[in-house]
């Protein structure tokens, strides 16, 4: 914010000149404004009839400025100026300007860059931003590297120096993306390259399974990535292939299973993903079959009383295909034949203008359409009468 005296040759400069009474009489005459109050404004120390003394005019000690002279007092010559009552308007206000003038001058001295150096050297404060603000010298926001000690970051090692300065040659945080992004994808291109190919060594033969091995397991890989169904074991055998179980010993072990039998592939299927490893959960659903054959041999309840219960199992209708619609040598034959005299009635009825064109009978029916006569219409349009 600009001084009071800089303010004040600011404005004195935008308003123009008042002409003085002496010469010029003015141009119109200042309305009278009505007071707030009758009471004459007295302020603490003017009044003659007032004991009072301003406090805070009393505390406020003079601070000299640059130039060695009290701010805001004026000269014992200034002072003489002042209580001449014979002064004129215009040379009071030249009077004023000097003031102010002097004031600016004051001011510049102050501004002075060697005046600036000199007291930026001795650590005072800063003149060039006021009183109100502290001077910061320019190393105060350094931060100093602590060597030999661990930081806060640092999570157990060391320290490896400052950063170094970045200088407008090194790739963007999206382009070191794009880049280990390539270097996956030609990471994979080697392996696909050189390690696939000696996979050939490990192929084994396909051998249909046998009756040691009733069991199909199956399990889901996700590729290498996190999935909550990648721990998931399932498991299919069928009742039939059970050695060693009798007729109603199958029929217990189909009641046992409940739900998890389907009576149209005669398949029990049993599924686990209650443990994190694919292998615990397989050696839960191992245990599971062992304690349902076991259950199942035990001939203390044979469950003969206990009726099948399929009402889980939802048949799907299949729908047969029609014999009619079964394409026979003797039905390819008659529908050839009978596409054939189709196209021969089309020819003929085309050869014989039996065939309905409408584009003849269009090209037959313009030379007898008479064409619209053409009006003239002003080109203000026909008043309406």
């Amino acid at each position: 914010m600009a001084s009071i005296s800089r303010r004040l040759i600011y404005y004195t400069g935008k308003c123009p000149p008042r002409p003085s009474p002496r010469y010029a009489a003015p141009r119109h005459t200042p309305q009278w404004h009505r007071p707030i109050s009758s009471t004459t404004a007295r302020c603490v120390g003017n009044d003659p009839t007032d004991a009072r003394v301003d406090e805070k005019a009393a505390t406020v000690q003079p601070v000299e400025n640059v130039s060695g002279a009290i701010p805001g007092e004026p000269k014992p010559s200034e002072v003489e100026k002042t209580k001449r009552p014979h002064l004129t308007r215009q040379e009071r206000r030249e009077f004023n300007m000097d003031q102010a003038l002097r004031k600016l001058s004051e001011d510049f001295n102050y501004l002075n860059p060697d005046t600036v150096r000199e007291a930026t050297r001795q650590g005072k404060l800063d003149p060039t931003v006021g009183d109100e603000f502290e001077f910061v010298p320019e190393n105060a926001f350094d931060i100093e590297q602590e060597t030999g000690k661990l930081g806060f970051w640092a999570e157990g090692e060391e320290e490896m120096g400052p950063d170094e300065d970045y200088y407008g040659d090194d790739l963007t945080s999206l382009g070191h993306g794009e880049l280990e992004q390539h270097r996956e994808l030609r990471e994979y291109a080697r392996l696909a390259a050189w390690e696939l190919p000696l996979l050939n060594q490990l192929a084994r033969p396909f051998q249909l399974p046998t009756a040691a091995t009733p069991f199909r397991f199956r399990y889901t890989s996700y590729m290498g990535e996190q999935h909550p169904a990648a721990n998931k074991v399932v498991v299919e055998f069928s009742a039939s292939d059970m050695a060693g179980l009798t007729a109603v010993q199958k029929n217990k072990l189909i009641k046992l299973s409940g739900p998890r039998y389907n009576p149209d592939t005669d398949i029990i299927k049993m599924s686990c993903e209650l443990y994190d490893t694919l292998p615990q959960n397989k050696r839960f659903l191992g245990d599971s079959i062992a304690a349902l054959l076991a259950e199942a041999k035990d001939g203390k309840d044979t469950f003969e009383d206990v009726p099948f219960d399929f009402r889980h199992h939802k048949p799907k209708v299949k729908h047969a295909f029609p014999e009619n619609w079964i394409l026979t040598e003797e039905r390819k034959k008659y529908l050839e034949a009978k596409r054939a005299e189709t196209l021969q009635l089309q020819d003929e009825r085309l050869h014989n203008d039996l065939l309905v064109d409408g584009e003849k009978i269009i090209a037959r029916s313009l030379p007898f359409v008479k064409e619209p006569e053409l009006v003239a219409v002003p080109v203000g349009g026909a008043r309406r009468r």
